[in-house]
């Protein structure tokens, strides 16, 4: 070991994490947080000189100034200080510039870097016996982005305050996201369901009923998502497309006798998943837990600066910014020795490898417990509720990557009654392998219980079940699906996916209901005018290359003075011709209406507010009167009103839809009215959501049969059957 100086003072970026690292070291060691950026750009201006190799003008951070007066003061009584930041470009950034504010007090100050990957006692000490030196190469790469960002920003801005509102912005990357969202809205809002059916029947020998699924009649094969999965292809929806047809089927199936015609049996293997990578950890907390992007991360980087395990205090996870899948060979020995010793069964021959997704970076390793004896057991009482369920996942993912596929087997029966197929299913594990490790992450088993059969057998029908459905249209995202397309695309890095998604909800760009991320009427107006005037900031393509230009000054070191002078200059002709010439949307924001202020008698205007469309009178401050939007006719007949939002005022206040001539009219509905309107009967449509069917369209009148959901319409059929 090398000889330590008297005194050391490491200085890292959060104040949780100094805690835990305190802890490792010996008394020669002072360890202090910087609590993130201390230098940076200034934000009341774009702090660029274009002129002058686009170099920025940083500055002491609002409010930070006396924690760097301290930083410096501690370096001065210190012999030697090691930068501990974060092991990426961000973190590389802040010990340069902490560097050279620390070196322009003392310029004999003897400063290190030191990197390391979780926070344990041996990766801490191996970090302090073997520093280095600032890597340039990640700083430029945080410069260039950084530069690139601001210019971008601080350009587009402008536009949107002159043009559509004061206090708008855009981003690069945020503004994509923000195009990929509207673009889905408008898919999902001009999507029409189309009715089909489908049939299963109850059947049994003795006294086991099982179910069968119709998989083809005739020449009409039942839409693909009803039948099993390995006959689930080749066929287009709603064959069976209404209720007469199925009624039909089932007339003519009544008296038939249904035969057992086939039997098969299948194995199937299923490999483990790899450890989780920044994405990957997302989309599952997202799917899995119900986390917002932004809590995975808030949680994740709790387990990584470190928690209190008893009497010691220790960083259970490893760097939660990654897009690597590569463990470290101390990780993988660990973990195959706790499978050998604990699921001996599911112990492959050899590690299990996982290739690197293209375009990784890989300068971490995946993410992963710091030691897998900490299970999540063993850790449960020293961590929040959610703290443990996000260890959990990470656990189970990591130890599971190292353990043999798992088998099951189907058994699929084939029930012909005349010329129409019915097929029944059953899977069963029949080697656990990397499953055995699975709790959080366990998937349901699929198996049912089947009489023992043969082929020739016949069974016994005891009843029809019909089912209506509606085809589904596209899924509007979620934060899983917008930060998997954003991977896919190439769309910034594992370290923006989070904040990008809450930037867009901040400033009210978008909205979560229902974990469904929904653009707001500003953000299409947002999008609107972007995608009219700056195609290429929007275009997925131009913003996937550009982050691999971004890349390459780090893997390259790429000239990113030339990459951003290329891209500036027609940019800002861009921006320039588009604020000489684009029309002023304000007007729109505020345009007048045809309804008049019942207090007043002025024309309302609509206004564009924080929550979307409002009237209001244009006599404020006098009469600051203001009221709904109108979002449909009121259905009733004779009525003549509008169906407005309503807010309840006790309880939780949720929202309605009533009629303006309330309490005249007594019309409500708990669903949003759509821009659609029903072709049957004229009323408008609204959308539902339910767990089993996602987001959809139905008919607001009860009494009309279009798009009503499949347990309505069956209720009626066989109440019209009984009858």
């Amino acid at each position: 070991m090398a000889e330590k100086k008297p005194h050391t003072l490491l200085i890292v970026e959060s104040p949780a994490k100094a805690k835990t690292i305190e802890k490792y070291l010996g008394s020669g060691y002072t360890v202090v947080a910087s609590i993130g950026h201390l230098i940076d750009l200034p934000k009341s201006r774009i702090a660029i000189d274009v002129e002058h190799n686009f170099e920025p003008e940083y500055i002491t951070v609002r409010g930070k100034a006396k924690i760097l007066r301290e930083l410096q003061s501690a370096a001065n009584k210190a012999g030697h200080v090691l930068l501990a930041s974060d092991n990426d470009r961000e973190g590389e950034a802040i010990s340069f510039h902490l560097q050279n504010s620390l070196i322009k007090k003392n310029p004999k100050l003897a400063i290190e870097r030191i990197v390391f990957n979780e926070i344990t006692p041996s990766a801490i000490r191996e970090a302090v016996n073997h520093p280095g030196k600032i890597a340039m190469e990640k700083v430029n790469a945080q410069k260039a982005r950084r530069v690139l960002d601001r210019i971008v920003g601080y350009n587009l801005s402008p536009v949107l305050w002159e043009k559509v509102k004061n206090g708008l912005s855009a981003g690069r990357v945020q503004s994509v996201a923000l195009r990929l969202i509207c673009e889905r809205e408008k898919e999902v809002e001009s999507f029409i369901p189309e009715e089909y059916w489908t049939l299963a029947v109850e059947l049994s020998k003795g006294k086991t009923h099982f179910v069968a699924q119709m998989i083809r009649s005739g020449d009409k094969k039942a839409p693909a998502e009803s039948r099993p999965a390995e006959d689930a292809s080749g066929a287009d929806k709603g064959e069976m497309k209404s209720r007469q047809d199925i009624h039909d089927l089932m007339a003519r199936l009544e008296n038939e006798v249904f035969t057992v015609s086939d039997i098969k049996e299948s194995e199937r293997s299923l490999r483990p998943k790899p450890p989780f990578t920044t994405s990957q950890l997302q989309q599952t907390a997202a799917n899995r837990l119900g986390f917002t992007s932004r809590k995975t991360m808030s949680i994740a980087q709790q387990l990584y600066e470190g928690v209190a395990i008893g009497s010691s205090r220790i960083g259970l996870i490893t760097y939660m910014r990654t897009d690597s899948t590569r463990i470290s060979a101390v990780a993988l020995e660990e973990v195959r020795k706790f499978i050998g010793e604990t699921y001996p069964a599911a112990l492959p021959a050899e590690a299990n490898a996982y290739s690197i997704g293209k375009g990784s970076q890989d300068a971490h390793e995946a993410i992963r417990p710091t030691t897998v004896s900490y299970t999540p057991e063993s850790v449960k009482a020293y961590l929040t509720r959610d703290q443990e369920r996000l260890y959990s996942i990470i656990w189970e993912r990591f130890v599971s990557s190292q353990m043999t596929n798992a088998k099951t087997k189907t058994l699929s029966i084939d029930i012909s009654a005349s010329d129409t197929l019915f097929r029944v299913s059953s899977t069963k594990t029949v080697e656990k392998g990397f499953q055995a490790a699975l709790n959080v992450l366990a998937a349901k088993e699929s198996g049912k219980k089947l009489p023992s059969l043969k082929t020739g057998e016949v069974l016994t029908k005891e009843k029809f079940l019909p089912e209506q459905h509606f085809t589904t249209g596209p899924a509007r995202y979620t934060d899983a699906t917008i930060v998997k397309t954003l991977e896919e695309k190439g769309i910034g890095r594992p370290s923006t996916y989070a904040s990008t998604i809450s930037v867009l909800i901040e400033r009210y760009y978008v909205e979560r209901r229902n974990r469904q991320l929904i653009p707001t009427q500003l953000g299409r107006t947002i999008y609107d005018l972007l995608i009219g005037s700056f195609p290429n900031i929007l275009d997925v393509n131009f913003t996937a290359d550009m982050e691999s230009l971004l890349d390459r000054v780090e893997t390259e070191g790429a000239d990113w003075v030339g990459m951003i002078r290329e891209f500036y200059g027609p940019f800002k002709e861009k921006v320039e011709y588009v604020s000489r010439t684009l029309e002023s949307r304000k007007g729109v924001m505020e345009e007048e209406t045809e309804f008049v202020c019942e207090k007043c008698g002025r024309k309302m205007i609509k206004k564009l507010g924080r929550f979307g469309f409002f009237l209001a009178c244009p006599g404020f401050p006098e009469c600051r009167n203001t009221k709904s939007i109108p979002l449909a006719d009121c259905p009733k007949a004779g009525c003549g009103g509008k169906i407005v939002a309503r807010r309840k005022q006790k309880g939780r206040g949720k929202e309605f839809y009533g009629c303006t001539n309330y309490p005249a009219c007594d019309f409500i509905s708990h669903f949003k009215p759509t821009s659609s309107t029903c072709p049957k009967c004229g009323w408008f449509l609204v959308e539902k959501s339910d767990k089993k069917r996602g987001t959809y369209k139905a008919c607001i009148n009860k009494d009309c049969d279009y798009l009503h959901t499949a347990a309505e319409d069956e209720e009626a059929f066989e109440q019209k059957n009984e009858d």
